[in-house]
């Protein structure tokens, strides 16, 4: 049987395959050991650990540490005369009416910065070697009585030449066996230096908190009787095994979010769609993507908490407007919604575990989009009354009724995350009125028609249990593993060939990887240049084809890039304009064999014909019907799963496919 498993900020989701048997389920979420909340799925599923073969798990455990900051000491290392580069950081000020700024902290305090006497420049020479004596005589001593569980290394131009590092890493192994070691030559091996000691830093500073959290996970698995492969999903859209995450816990960052989309991608493949706005709205935030010919776009930096990550991810926007998101009313007298969430706990005011605060669930049960009874198939049952109440003083103040407060909020969020899609697509030369809106996630469903009508989208795709894709994607997705190499040339006659060279390093040292971790089969390559005019601050991405490498010239890869240029700017590839090479990424993926077919799960549930919904207007009578029996719809109307609702407005129409997706459309 294989399983995956996706911790979220309220629910714990689980997708069991077995033959041609699919199985669902969604529990709350245990935030402060979401082991257990993992467990407590498997539990209420009815699946023995011992009869589980492949168990695929994601999780937001690294997000959270740094987010809480509840990371492990550390101590952080660089080249004399650099220790201060994780506190000045960028000269830049997000927040330039703000008279109280203060750029975001790092996870490590100053007295725990040190340095040591070494110096490479930025092709790679030595200009000072590594002085040993001075490492042996003061760091090591101070690291040993420091207290730290792990170290963050980051020399100077280590990215270029990681001589200095490695060896600095060897000599503090040897001295300290227990000490865990992040490197940056080994994490992010690319330039721009407090990027890279950032990310080393938090590596460091996670990797506790996911060697722990696995090691409880693997214990109990174990003591379950447990014999199979266990992955971990990874932010940038496929898979690893466990153990390789204790070499670099950063690249888990983003594993669910991730994973949202990767399902996402496959179950629309099954319709024949492969140009996609994937929209997650989940208890806590709400994540977009944008999916050009079945293939996600890829970011090479991410930030959490204000800190930046340099890590392939994929380049998916989060919003604070999940279904937990909090409505409230700022100083100015203005209704705002998220980023602040009631979580898993209390969670929303309807939940009946002590919430009081309204939230966007509350305002869909309010106007009538979700109903008390029917909440996960009839398996947890809302309490109205507590929705109502948590918005009378929102009503209030607004001088308006509860029904008109709860319409506004639900109008509020899907504003916000409409500009969340407009980041992931006008901003990036796309036009989101090209592409089909999938929602999923427990709330994305039910404000679906609303975001396509402000967007002008004509065409939603709606998978089978929406609510639990994420999981779904945990098991859709590739063993995949990305090496990235900072290599700054001018374009000219040598770049095609320094491009293969690099190339071909990088994908030796990917392949050896995965032969080490016993992840024999055929192989996928791809690769990603990073490009951009000469004086410009930063680059664009440039894909290219490994099998082209061959034959690539100077010409290709300038039209390349001035077509890559013009999408994003409107203008690019002027004759005279110099271009340079930064860097690139080259990837190696394991495809995984196709899924069976997913169908809605039967929620048994007896409904009446229609219900009220308040959406802003004049009450409108909604017919209510069952998700895994509907064939033709139009709307109004209620679709009722056992992991979401989806709400289709008048002048929306649609049915399922043969693949089990509803397409709906608009009509007109």
């Amino acid at each position: 049987m294989r399983v995956g498993i996706e911790v979220g900020g309220t629910f714990t989701d689980l997708v069991a395959i077995e033959g041609g048997e699919v199985r669902v389920i969604k529990v709350p979420s245990t935030p402060r050991s979401p082991d257990i909340g993992a467990f407590n799925a498997l539990t209420a599923a009815g699946i023995p650990a011992a009869s589980v073969t492949d168990l695929v798990h994601g999780s937001t455990v690294a997000t959270n540490a740094i987010l809480e900051r509840r990371g492990a000491p550390i101590a952080f290392v660089t080249t004399q005369g650099f220790r201060d580069i994780l506190f000045m950081q960028r000269h830049d000020r997000r927040n330039i009416y703000d008279l109280h700024y203060a750029k975001p902290a790092p996870p490590v305090r100053r007295r725990d910065c040190f340095e040591v006497p070494e110096r490479i420049a930025a092709d790679g020479s030595v200009i000072a070697p590594l002085d040993e004596a001075a490492v042996a005589k003061a760091l090591i001593p101070a690291l040993a009585e420091g207290g730290y569980q792990a170290v963050a290394l980051c020399l100077l131009s280590a990215y270029a030449s990681p001589v200095h590092e490695a060896r600095l890493k060897a000599m503090i192994a040897a001295a300290l066996p227990g000490l865990r070691i992040a490197a940056s030559h080994e994490v992010a091996p690319e330039f721009r230096e407090y990027e890279r000691a950032s990310t080393t830093a938090l590596s460091a500073y996670v990797q506790p908190v996911i060697d722990g959290y696995l090691d409880r996970f693997e214990a109990t698995l174990a003591k379950a009787g447990f014999a199979g492969h266990f992955s971990v999903m990874q932010s940038n859209g496929g898979r690893m095994p466990a153990r390789a995450m204790r070499a670099n816990a950063i690249s888990a960052l983003l594993s669910g979010p991730a994973a949202g989309v990767v399902g996402a991608i496959r179950q629309a493949a099954r319709s024949g769609r492969g140009n996609l706005i994937t929209f997650d709205m989940g208890g806590t935030s709400t994540d977009v993507a944008l999916v050009q010919e079945g293939e996600a776009s890829l970011a090479a930096e991410t930030e959490v908490d204000g800190l930046p990550i340099r890590t392939p991810v994929l380049d998916i926007v989060t919003v604070g407007a999940g279904g937990g998101s909090l409505v409230w009313i700022d100083d100015g007298g203005m209704l705002r919604v998220g980023p602040r969430s009631a979580g898993a706990e209390p969670g929303p005011a309807c939940y009946g575990r002590g919430g009081t605060q309204p939230t966007v669930t509350d305002a869909h049960v309010v106007r009538g989009t979700i109903r008390p009874d029917a909440f996960l198939g009839g398996g947890m049952t809302l309490d109205a009354d507590a929705a109502h109440r948590a918005f009378e003083d929102i009503a209030r103040r607004l001088g308006t009724d509860v029904r008109g407060a709860a319409a506004a909020a639900i109008r509020l969020a899907v504003a916000n995350i409409v500009r969340a899609i407009q980041l992931v697509s006008t901003e990036r030369g796309r036009d989101p009125r090209d592409y089909a809106l999938l929602p999923f996630g427990g709330a994305g469903p039910l404000l679906a028609a609303e975001i396509a009508e402000e967007l002008g989208i004509r065409e939603i795709l709606v998978p089978p249990n929406p609510g639990v894709i994420s999981a779904l994607g945990l098991l859709s997705a590739d063993y995949v593993k990305i090496r990235g190499a900072t290599r700054r040339v001018a374009l000219d006659g040598d770049t095609p060939g320094i491009i293969a060279a690099e190339s071909a390093r990088l994908r030796a040292a990917t392949e050896a990887e995965f032969a080490a971790l016993g992840l024999a089969g055929a192989l996928e390559h791809s690769l990603e240049l990073d490009m951009r005019f000469i004086g410009q601050a930063f680059e664009i991405p440039v894909a290219v084809d490994p099998a082209e490498l061959p034959r690539l010239t100077t010409a290709d890869l300038a039209e390349r890039f001035a077509a890559a240029h013009r999408r994003v700017y409107l203008h690019g590839g002027e004759p005279g304009r110099k271009v340079e090479l930064v860097g690139l990424r080259f990837g190696v993926r394991r495809r995984l064999n196709a899924l069976p077919e997913v169908k809605e799960r039967a929620s048994g549930l007896s409904r009446p014909p229609a219900t009220e919904v308040v959406t802003g207007g004049a009450p409108l009578q909604a017919k209510l019907l069952d998700a895994a029996t509907l064939t033709n719809i139009a709307g109004p109307a209620m679709i009722e799963g056992y992991s979401s609702t989806i709400w289709v407005p008048p002048g929306w129409a649609g049915a399922r496919d043969d693949s089990g997706n509803l397409l709906l459309r608009k009509e007109g």
